[in-house]
């Protein structure tokens, strides 16, 4: 769900660059004081250096900061406190701190509703009354009003237990959700009776990177790995298995459907069932990209499954099925996605039959009330299409503006379909879709502050350094001038073929009522324009990601919207390696660095959790010489060089971070703090009870937020705000 925006335009940092204007003599002194103070240098922690060396390929490549690997130790534990104390020691310094976190809380305290969606006799919808550190799940009753038939909020006293998934039994009798605690990916299932909401059996733990999928009413697969020997927040995690669990049995009497054999491990698998619980097809990867697929006939006791896809080549995934007819979408043979009908009885490709053809926009597709909704990215933006189960085209959807979509999914008996649109000025809206007509209508829209008539959002399009066409939308307040002097956040990810379509966002919106302009860059190794996009930022090609990044700060800068002295760039997971990356190779092109759970230490980032899994799109040291000198040559933590000066640097990580172990977070803090050469903050900010990013409560994310901005705004120059 996309947060929203209320508050009142009060700032003029759009109207000048350096410090507000003053022509009071002691609000000058007052000034000149606190810059010196910001200047002052800092007593980072000190931080031990082993001996550890690596070799690859015959080339020794110390490690010293090794020993930060370990999070269960006491050591480790007293250099997070540590660097927590020096970091939330100089945020305190910065006189508006507290200023902007009001003006968060303010924006982020509305109402925002869901859409609602049928399961058995109920429709369910979620909810947060605004500063509720998780949405809460409703249901209607006869009688048209709600209750609340989930709260996650009282899961635990601070509000860092979240509910991660919920599916339904097929007649809607019971439902199994998924919880997280302090953001991990490891999970707790929870089975339930929706009349009593009284649990049925035990909860099933050591669940990861699973989704629900129910036969009837009698069970579900689920898919999890073997507990890892040590950490659990960081040890490797490379078989993944699928299993069946009936309801009324101890979860140790699952069985393993498929993934049991060591002869062949794939690090991600996933099921979902056919809604006549008919076949259940499943999907095994061995990285983020490209998966092999398998059918199984649920309906005869003994059979075994039958390749779909023998091969990790293509994505393939089950889009419906109609009788024995199952409806896929792949980018097999078509880079940018196509829909096929395929057999159960003979479900190979040379048997498929195209149903909506691949188009020079990339294709992501849903399912409900009856008809196939074809949602394009053109150019980052939505542009979606209704289609019949015969592939016949019935209508272009005309959108409320130009944006991303989401929803457009639901039961095949369903009258009426829900939708959401936003985009960066736009406060995210639930509209109600009629099939028969075409016609939408607002269903719901939240009451906010925020107008978005106050501000624009345009695209550009800039040139890479290889002459690369890249698109970025930029958006800010209509009476921001184009004079170089505005503070900037460039935003980026550049991977594993996500794309950054328009979206809206409390902070970024608060941001941009502060006269701060947000620019995205929609860089290759995304998926913004198919497979070949995604391709062109992935192992030898990762530099053009960090090119495109480059040239879009430059661009930013030559076109006026800000100045190296005003510019930060932000990323997070992927995106955090992206600010890694370019903040070392580029460190003179601006001035503050929001590097955020990122991976950072590409030598070694396969050799936890599930990380082996990226290698699709970073390769590995161990791959080659070739491939392990390309890493070398922009691994973050490999490349701070001695006496350089950085940009003012805040990292931001979280000790439950079972993804991206914060341990890369770690070694690059430890590193800018002991060779960088200038006066700019190196600073890590490390939440505690607190993963990746998934289920942060609201209060968390308020927090972080007005630090990143504070320490942004302090480190561009200003020194308060009106």
């Amino acid at each position: 769900m996309k947060h929203l925006l209320s508050i009142v335009a009060v700032s003029l940092l759009a109207a000048c660059g350096g410090a507000p204007e003053t022509d009071s003599n002691n609000q000058a002194n007052n000034t000149t004081t606190m810059t010196q103070e910001k200047n002052a240098p800092i007593s980072y922690p000190q931080t031990a250096k082993g001996e550890v060396v690596d070799t690859y390929f015959g080339q020794q490549v110390a490690d010293p900061y090794r020993w930060l690997e370990d999070d269960r130790s006491s050591e480790t534990e007293a250099w997070v406190k540590a660097q927590n104390q020096v970091t939330f020691d100089y945020l305190a310094q910065i006189p508006y701190r507290g200023v902007i976190r009001d003006k968060l809380q303010q924006s982020w305290n509305f109402e925002r509703v869901g859409a609602p969606f049928k399961e058995g006799k109920y429709r369910y919808f979620y909810r947060n009354d605004g500063l509720q550190n998780q949405f809460v799940l409703y249901r209607l009753k006869d009688d048209g009003s709600s209750e609340v038939f989930l709260d996650p909020n009282t899961f635990s006293p601070d509000g860092t237990t979240s509910m991660a998934d919920i599916s339904f039994s097929r007649d809607g009798s019971l439902a199994a959700y998924a919880i997280s605690e302090g953001g991990s990916d490891w999970r707790k299932v929870i089975v339930i009776d929706v009349e009593t909401k009284q649990q049925i059996g035990d909860t099933l733990v050591d669940i990861k990177f699973s989704g629900i999928s129910w036969v009837g009413n009698d069970g579900f697969f689920y898919s999890s790995y073997d507990k890892p020997d040590g950490s659990e927040l960081s040890a490797m995690t490379d078989q993944h298995k699928l299993y069946y669990h009936k309801l009324g049995t101890p979860q140790s009497a699952d069985q393993v459907v498929f993934g049991a054999t060591e002869a062949e491990k794939h690090r991600y698998v996933g099921a979902t069932v056919t809604d006549d619980d008919r076949y259940l097809l499943v999907s095994a990867a061995v990285s983020t990209s490209g998966n092999k697929l398998f059918v199984k006939d649920l309906t005869k006791a003994d059979s075994s499954f039958v390749t779909v896809v023998d091969d990790t080549s293509s994505d393939v995934d089950l889009l419906d099925a109609v009788g024995d007819k199952l409806l896929l979408i792949t980018n097999r043979d078509a880079p940018n996605r196509k829909v096929v009908v395929a057999d159960a009885a003979k479900p190979q490709p040379e048997h498929w039959q195209t149903l909506i053809a691949e188009t020079e926009h990339v294709l992501r597709a849903s399912t409900a009330a009856g008809a196939i909704f074809a949602n394009y990215i053109v150019d980052a933006v939505a542009q979606v299409k209704q289609f019949d189960y015969d592939g016949k085209l019935v209508r272009e959807i005309s959108l409320p503006g130009v944006g991303s979509v989401g929803g457009f999914s639901g039961k095949k008996d369903d009258s009426e379909v829900y939708y959401s649109f936003a985009n960066y000025t736009t406060p995210s809206s639930i509209y109600q879709f009629a099939p028969q007509t075409g016609e939408s209508s607002l269903f719901n829209q939240p009451k906010t502050q925020f107008d978005p008539a106050n501000y624009t959002s345009e695209q550009v399009f800039y040139t890479s350094k290889d002459g690369t066409r890249v698109p970025m939308i930029i958006s800010y307040r209509k009476d921001v001038k184009r004079n170089g002097a505005n503070p900037a956040i460039l935003y980026g990810y550049g991977g594993f073929n996500i794309s950054l379509t328009p979206s809206f966002s409390v902070a970024n919106a608060v941001w941009m009522d502060l006269g701060g302009v947000y620019a995205v860059a929609n860089i290759r190794g995304g998926g913004e324009y198919g497979k070949a996009w995604h391709a062109a930022g992935t192992q030898l090609n990762k530099q053009n990601v960090f090119d495109d990044f480059i040239a879009a700060a430059e661009y930013l800068q030559k076109q006026g919207y800000t100045s190296k002295d005003k510019l930060a760039l932000r990323g997070g997971s992927n995106g955090g390696l992206l600010v890694g990356a370019v903040m070392t190779q580029r460190p003179e092109l601006f001035k503050v660095a929001i590097p955020a759970v990122g991976v950072l230490d590409m030598l070694r980032y396969h050799t936890f959790t599930a990380g082996a899994g990226w290698a699709y799109d970073y390769g590995t040291s161990e791959q080659s010489p070739e491939m392990f000198n390309y890493l070398l040559g922009y691994s973050p933590v490999h490349n701070v060089k001695q006496g350089v000066t950085y940009p003012a640097t805040m990292i931001t990580t979280a000790d439950h971070d079972d993804r991206v172990v914060p341990a890369h977070s770690f070694k690059f803090a430890a590193e800018l703090q002991a060779k960088d050469s200038g006066v700019n903050p190196q600073l890590i900010r490390i939440d505690v009870k607190a993963g990746h990013g998934a289920g942060m409560p609201v209060s968390m994310q308020i927090d972080q937020a007005a630090d990143v901005f504070s320490f942004a705004l302090y480190n561009m120059g200003y020194t308060q705000l009106p």
